[in-house]
């Protein structure tokens, strides 16, 4: 299945893109209701491990989110106040995210896997109304309520629980009628909790401009998607990629998603869907694609899928590769954060050069920087950033909520600063090295350690790495790599010089990991992100 492209030179689309953002706007009702306009047009197929399936239309969907407002606003919700919803892949999560936006509600995602004491953390700091939830998460928010003085409201799934409205039948008895909040495009919609290397998350702030419409990029530009596709994000909905990728980015662009509601993310099953359903677009992190390249590929077909993206952190070369040889996509890496949209990418239009995070997204001015904010010659490592003046651009978040010092820190004259280091080559692809704080510092050599996990990839044993620096009392920082085994291979020395040794040819030699650590399984974010600061906390602690 082959579409035309959203962009097909890139140097003319970049010269010539202009942001156009009106003084009011709201998704749910420029978006959602125009695609709803069309009463068979699908908003999204979803299907779980029971094989239940859930057509839902823009139209369904925008009624339910009209129901929803009118229960939120008679349980005392008003425009600028934060609902939390907390819930798995239930369909309820896209009614509630449209909801919220059309009322003028600010919403706040969290992941399942949050605690109790991070629930209300997360309560108190938002000074959150309402909490939406499932059975299992409203437990746990029992448990902490009394600690929680905001919360006047909560609205639980699928099953009636005691003190909690059940979302269900409260919604079934609402009006289908909602009139849609007139928002400005810079008033409050969407609030991230977005955890740092240190201290407690911070409260990455958006506006009914910055992602819904800062989106459009993401969506037009990265996910390449237009009306006739069905996409797949195989991404959890507490993570800000669901608003990438399972929200404004699909839905900006009217194409269909699919959804796989599950517990646990299961490698074969992934692949079944990809042969079994017409899902023509793909998103995930690294992780998966890396799970899913040890299976046997050739056992499946993909019929329908035309275009794979990676996020999260970049992948290596080598899972890109052998992916490409079983499916015909090429993964084509995005890059952004939480506070941004994708500022990056290798766009279906240039040339990938694998390892590289492609070039600057349109509407977005992107540079590697020094430390007094010049633009920094080709092929020089620094600060990635994004200019800020005297133009900003939309997709950049409002602010750090309620923390003006830490919004202001993250500022280097007309730049933002990312917090990630990187280099530019001569023809503009960035070349990603590391977070600020990953990069290792041994015998006056600056080594990233996404190199050192993409040359130990490429070896047989490798399934996945993770590459951290280790106190040496000769160098002061050495380079150690936590590595899980492929299946049919067992740790031992010899093992870890044929490592070494492969690392020295893949790459320079000096970045060869001295220590290897065999590892089951490797500390990760919801969003398939691996933990390296947790390992490198604990390599330094331990001296």
């Amino acid at each position: 299945m082959t579409q035309a492209h959203n962009m097909t030179d890139y140097d003319q689309e970049y010269a010539n893109f202009q942001w156009e953002v009106p003084e009011y706007f709201n998704f749910a009702g420029e978006i959602i209701d125009k695609w709803a306009e069309d009463p068979q047009k699908l908003a999204m197929l979803w299907v779980d491990d029971g094989g239940n399936e859930v057509r839902k239309t823009f139209r369904e969907l925008s009624i339910a989110s009209q129901q929803l407002a009118n229960v939120l606003r008679s349980q005392g919700v008003e425009q600028g106040d934060v609902v939390i919803v907390i819930l798995p892949r239930n369909v309820e999560w896209w009614e509630v995210l449209t909801a919220c936006i059309r009322m003028g509600a600010v919403v706040s995602p969290g992941t399942t896997q949050l605690t109790s004491k991070d629930i209300e953390y997360r309560t108190n700091t938002a000074g959150a109304k309402c909490i939406i939830t499932n059975p299992e998460i409203a437990a746990r928010f029992d448990a902490v309520a009394d600690n929680c003085p905001t919360v006047t409201s909560k609205i639980v799934i699928s099953e009636p629980v005691n003190s909690w409205i059940f979302y269900d039948e409260a919604v079934a008895s609402a009006s289908p009628e909602f009139p849609t909040a007139k928002t400005r495009s810079d008033d409050n919609c969407m609030v991230y909790f977005t955890s740092g290397t240190t201290g407690f998350p911070k409260m990455a702030m958006h506006t009914h401009a910055s992602y819904p419409i800062g989106h459009r990029i993401t969506g037009k530009y990265w996910l390449d998607l237009n009306t006739a596709d069905m996409h797949w994000n195989v991404s959890d909905t507490g993570w800000a990629k669901a608003a990438w990728s399972s929200y404004f980015g699909p839905w900006n662009q009217g194409a269909a998603q699919f959804i796989h509601h599950t517990d646990r993310f299961d490698p074969i099953k992934t692949l079944e869907l990809l042969s079994q359903y017409p899902i023509t677009t793909m998103c995930g992190a690294p992780t998966i694609y890396r799970m899913l390249v040890l299976q046997d590929l050739s056992q499946f077909t993909f019929p329908t899928l035309r275009h794979c993206v990676g996020a999260g952190e970049p992948l290596n070369p080598e899972i890109i590769e052998v992916w490409q040889k079983a499916t015909g996509c090429t993964i084509r890496d995005g890059y952004g954060q939480t506070e941004t949209v994708c500022l990056c990418g290798s766009f279906p239009c240039i040339e990938p050069r694998f390892g590289s995070m492609g070039k600057p997204t349109p509407g977005i001015d992107l540079n590697v920087i020094d430390d007094a904010g010049n633009v920094l010659p080709p092929n020089t490592e620094g600060d990635i950033a994004i200019r800020v003046k005297p133009e900003r651009p939309v997709g950049l978040f409002k602010e750090y909520w309620k923390e003006p010092e830490r919004t202001a820190s993250t500022f280097r004259g007309d730049w933002y600063l990312t917090g990630d280091r990187a280099t530019v080559d001569e023809d503009g692809y960035f070349w990603f090295v590391g977070r600020s704080d990953d990069v290792i510092l041994t015998s006056g050599y600056r080594i990233g350690p996404f190199e050192v996990e993409s040359a130990l990839i490429e070896h047989p044993a490798v399934a996945e790495s993770a590459v951290v620096s280790s106190p040496d009392e000769t160098r002061g920082e050495v380079v150690k790599a936590f590595i899980i085994l492929t299946p049919g291979y067992e740790a031992s020395d010899e093992l870890s010089k044929s490592l070494q040794n492969h690392v020295k040819q893949v790459t320079a030699p000096y970045k060869y990991p001295r220590k290897i650590e065999f590892v089951d399984a490797l500390p990760k974010t919801v969003s398939g992100k691996i933990r390296r600061v947790e390992l490198r906390d604990k390599e330094w602690q331990r001296n």
